[in-house]
């Protein structure tokens, strides 16, 4: 009778010793429109609503905003036309102020000419982005 191979009792018990389900990551308690960017920044996708008689968070919560596709956006009203890149700034400069982070460590990752957009936030945690969406929409 021929040896059993090596490498299928190797497989074998590294099946059995993995059967631990994996540990819940901190993301798994926010929506999915804000989501940590390795090392220290935060992504949030964005429905932007440019032309608007003034800037606003949209929705009454940040959990239950929904594309076409189940995604979940954050919709935010802009008070500028979307010509020339200004409805981009303002929302850059409206986002900054509720956050309470200075305008240079807000940038759009994707998007800039699509109502549907990605903003990074550098050097800031998930939670505080969320505690301040979550502030600013239940107050309004």
């Amino acid at each position: 009778m021929a040896p059993s191979k090596k490498g299928k009792a190797k497989a074998n018990s590294a099946l059995s010793t993995r059967s631990k389900p994996p540990a819940p990551s901190p993301q798994d308690n926010f929506p999915s429109c804000i989501r940590a960017v390795p090392p220290s920044s935060v992504a949030i996708t964005i429905h932007a609503k440019p032309g608007s008689k003034s800037a606003s968070i949209t929705g009454g919560s940040i959990n239950m905003q929904k594309d076409c596709f189940g995604s979940c956006l954050v919709g935010v009203q802009i008070d500028a036309p979307a010509k020339d890149g200004e409805a981009n700034a303002a929302l850059l400069d409206f986002i900054s102020s509720v956050l309470g982070v200075k305008r240079r460590q807000v940038s759009i990752g994707s998007g800039s000419k699509s109502r549907d957009k990605v903003v990074i936030v550098e050097e800031v945690t998930l939670q505080n982005v969320f505690d301040a969406l979550e502030k600013v929409t239940k107050c309004c």
